[in-house]
């Protein structure tokens, strides 16, 4: 039985129905876009912003710096990597849509459950923050609440806009920057978490039982070799590499040209390890998609019982991890209507003095950032298109 698409069903049914019900408390705007107005939240960001205004005023000035300094990375990021998707084979694009049935080399299996209770916490944080900061410089909020976009679910503040644009061009930069810093301080805290909780915990009651590849790049060793994915690897060269540092490092010690053998539960295979894409002097298999396979220690076998329970809440942490990291980054993006596209827009106007110009420079920023964004959705809305195709047939 296929729990997530009964979940996905009686979910989206419930939301639809209180849509026709409370239909005049919704707004719809461009027919796919619908919000749900409230107060939620706002007496809570009055009460916030008296505390410690001047230290959180700092931060939030801080937020500026980290947002611009992010702003360069991911633009910088998204062009080089969309440059080696294009011109090297094997590449995987550089942005990938984070829905349920996509799945994304290296990074756990999406739920839905996962993905809604993630893009909830995320999606209310970062817009609680942008709320704080706003009336920690004095400006009403009109209203808060939740919005879907199409099936996405999201969260809003509505601030005063005609208030917000007579503001200084540092406190309106702050009011956009809080959404996407509280997003990447969340994915910090959240990563802290794994390494310093979750992996130690994992540690004490499991024992490592060899690494599982899931994919092999076409055109190299793994691939050529005939070996089916997913395969796991006890031994390289008659070294154990039960688990994934060990592994890792024992591939950091091959060359270009060494001969490998690999012992896995499909057999023995020797393997002709050959130049990275990327970089000439590194060892390169062709493979990805790299897991570690664990098992219960014999102490702690009463916990069996509990095991679905313990992987559910540390997949929720990865995914809080990755999904906050990956929503503060991409609203980072100097593009139109989202925080790094106003931001943009703002430092365009310091610079040139001139709306018209800095307008101008946004929309054509935007519309080459839209053509990168849509050359690494190709793959995943093919992924995303058959995993539905799977799901109702």
């Amino acid at each position: 039985m296929n729990w997530d698409l009964i979940s996905i069903l009686i979910f989206y049914a419930i939301l639809i129905l209180l849509f026709l019900k409370y239909r005049d408390k919704f707004t719809v705007q461009g027919k796919i876009f619908v919000l749900f107005k409230t107060q939620l939240g706002l007496k809570l960001m009055d009460k916030f912003a008296k505390y410690c205004p001047r230290l959180q005023r700092v931060i939030a000035q801080i937020g500026i710096y980290v947002g611009f300094a992010s702003m360069v990375f991911i633009f910088y990021f998204l062009i080089q990597e969309t440059i080696k998707f294009l011109l090297i084979p094997g590449t995987p694009p550089p942005l990938a849509p984070v829905f349920p049935g996509i799945s994304i080399p290296g990074a756990p299996s999406l739920s839905f459950w996962h993905w809604i209770i993630s893009i909830f916490i995320v999606a209310v944080m970062h817009e609680f923050s942008h709320g704080l900061v706003a009336r920690l410089y004095k400006i009403p909020i009109k209203s808060s609440g939740f919005a879907f976009l199409g099936p996405i679910l999201a969260a809003f503040v509505e601030p005063e806009e005609k208030v917000l644009t007579k503001k200084k061009k540092r406190e309106q930069l702050a009011v956009f920057a809080a959404g996407p810093f509280s997003n990447i301080i969340f994915a910090g805290i959240m990563l802290l978490v794994l390494i310093f909780c979750v992996s130690p915990f994992l540690t004490e009651i499991y024992e490592y039982n060899g690494v599982t590849i899931t994919e092999a790049t076409e055109d190299y060793p793994i691939y050529d070799s005939g070996i089916e994915v997913p395969f796991t690897i006890y031994e390289m060269d008659g070294v154990d590499t039960l688990d994934a540092i060990t592994f890792l490092n024992k591939t950091l010690e091959l060359e270009p040209g060494d001969k490998v053998l690999l012992d896995t539960d499909r057999g023995e295979y020797e393997i002709l390890t050959v130049e990275h894409p990327e970089n000439a002097s590194i060892a390169f298999f062709g493979m990805a998609g790299i897991q570690q396979e664990i098992t219960l220690k014999e102490e702690y076998l009463h916990l069996e019982k509990y095991e679905s329970t313990i992987n559910w809440f540390k997949i929720l942490i990865v995914w809080l991890f990755l999904i906050s990291f990956g929503i503060g980054l991409f609203n980072l993006l100097p593009l139109g209507p989202v925080d790094g596209g106003r931001m943009f827009f703002l430092l365009s106007l310091v610079v040139f003095k001139k709306e018209n110009k800095a307008k101008k420079l946004l929309t054509i920023i935007s519309v080459f950032l839209l053509i990168l964004i849509l050359i690494s959705l190709v793959p995943w809305l093919n992924d995303l298109i058959m995993s539905v195709f799977e799901l109702f047939f």
